[in-house]
């Protein structure tokens, strides 16, 4: 039986005029008073956390929050952790 030819394709290449170059701005580091913030809602967050552990009772409007100082120490760490996402 004969051997059947083998068809061989030419690469695809897309057409340069086409093709419309995208300019990426260079994004410089973050300017540090960012940082600074950034830093302090977590150190706030984290500072919220141990004294409501430890003298929640004796700050009278702590107290009255109750269990919303979790979300009050949470929220404030996890506002400091997004803003990690744009920190260069």
């Amino acid at each position: 039986m004969p051997k059947s030819k083998v068809r061989k394709k030419a690469v695809y290449t897309a057409p340069t005029d086409r093709r419309t170059p995208v300019k990426v701005k260079a994004a410089g580091p973050s300017h540090p008073v960012y940082v600074a913030v950034m830093l302090g809602f977590m150190l706030l967050g984290l500072a919220w956390l141990v004294v409501n552990y430890i003298a929640a009772e004796k700050i009278p409007f702590m107290l009255e929050l109750g269990a919303w100082n979790f979300a009050i120490g949470f929220a404030l760490m996890i506002i400091g952790l997004l803003m990690t996402m744009r920190w260069r």
